[in-house]
C-alpha cells in the first residue's frame, strides 16, 4: 500500500470538495492510503511575486512537518504542488539559502533537512500506481468519448522544477486521458494559461484568455475539458456562465476534474465523484457514458 501527506491547500477545501471528493475515491480503489496533513499552513504560492523569502519559509514549514512524519507529500492543487515542490528542490541544492531559511525556521523550533518529495496527483497515478494498473481498473471504457485537457501552467512550468521538464505534465495529463479510453484531442494554444493568476486585480484578461480556450476546445468537438487545477477548473467551469453573458456566447462545455473522468471509467456513479457540484451540468455526457 502507498501512502502519502495529502496536501489539500486553501481553494479545495472551500470551493471545489468535488476535485477532492472524486480524488479519493479513485485513490482509495488504487489501495493509496492519505494522511491528513496536521496544521498546515498556506503553501506560499499567492505571496511569492511580493516576498519570495516569505513565501518559501510558508513552503518549508510544510515540508519539514511532512519531514518530521517520514512522508511524502501529494497535492492535487497545481499551485501548491509547484510552490511546494521548487521550494523543496530550491532548499536541497542551495545550501547558502538553505541556511538563510533553516535560520529563520529555528525561530519556531522546525529545520529543513530534504528528506521527503512532493508529488502532483498526475505524477503518483502515473509514475507510482501505472497506465497498466489504471487501465485494468477501468470497467466502462469510454470509447465513445472525446474530450480536451488542460494541464495548467504550474504543471509544466519552470520546466527546471516541473517533472519530465517542459511539457511533460502536459503528455502525462493526455496518457491518462486515453487510458479510460476517452480520445484525447489537441486544440489550438493547448498550453496557454488559464488567466486565473492575475483575476484579483484585473478580470478583462482572465476572462477573455478563459474566452478564447474555451472556443478552441468546443472548435474541435470535444465533449468535455478535463482539468487537474482548482484554480484552473474555477475559471472554466464556475466562470464559463459569466464569458458567456459578458461576450454574447454559447459555450455549454462541461469541465471535469480528471478523477471524475477516471473514476467514470471504473465503474463508480456520478453521485460518488461529486459531478453534481459541477456549475456546467454534464448531463449530455453522462448519457454517452452510462446512458
Amino acid at each position: 500500500m502507498a501512502e502519502y501527506l495529502i496536501f489539500l491547500g486553501c481553494v479545495i477545501p472551500y470551493r471545489l470538495q468535488s476535485y477532492e471528493i472524486s480524488a479519493r475515491r479513485i485513490l482509495e480503489a488504487f489501495d493509496v492510503k492519505l494522511v491528513e496533513m496536521p496544521s498546515f499552513n498556506c503553501c506560499g504560492y499567492p505571496v511569492d511575486p511580493i516576498d519570495h523569502e516569505l513565501a518559501s519559509l510558508l513552503a518549508a514549514r510544510n515540508l519539514c512537518l511532512a519531514e518530521d512524519l517520514e512522508m511524502d507529500i501529494l497535492t492535487l492543487c497545481n499551485g501548491c504542488f509547484s510552490m511546494l515542490n521548487k521550494t523543496n528542490r530550491m532548499l536541497k541544492e542551495d545550501r547558502g539559502y538553505r541556511e538563510k531559511i533553516n535560520k529563520a525556521l529555528g525561530k519556531i523550533g522546525m529545520e529543513f533537512k530534504g528528506s521527503i518529495e512532493v508529488k502532483h496527483l498526475v505524477h503518483v497515478l502515473i509514475e507510482d500506481i501505472g497506465l497498466e494498473e489504471i487501465k485494468k481498473a477501468i470497467k466502462r471504457p469510454l470509447k465513445n468519448i472525446q474530450v480536451a485537457q488542460h494541464s495548467g501552467c504550474h504543471l509544466i512550468r519552470p520546466a527546471k522544477y516541473a517533472s519530465r521538464g517542459g511539457n511533460g505534465g502536459m503528455e502525462m495529463l493526455k496518457e491518462l486521458i486515453r487510458a479510460t479510453g476517452a480520445e484525447c484531442l489537441e486544440y489550438e494554444d493547448e498550453d496557454e494559461c488559464c488567466g486565473n493568476p492575475i483575476i484579483g486585480v484585473n478580470e478583462e484578461i482572465p476572462l477573455q484568455l478563459a474566452r478564447e480556450k474555451l472556443k478552441h476546445v468546443r472548435a474541435v468537438g470535444a465533449q468535455a475539458l478535463i482539468t487537474v487545477c482548482p484554480f484552473c477548473h474555477i475559471m472554466y467551469d464556475l466562470n464559463q456562465s459569466r464569458i458567456e453573458r459578458k461576450f454574447g456566447l454559447k459555450l455549454e462545455i462541461p469541465v471535469l476534474h480528471y478523477p471524475q473522468l477516471l473514476g467514470l471509467a471504473m465503474g463508480l456513479q456520478p453521485d460518488e465523484l461529486a459531478l453534481n457540484e459541477l456549475r456546467v451540468r454534464p448531463d449530455e455526457l453522462l448519457k454517452r457514458i452510462i446512458g
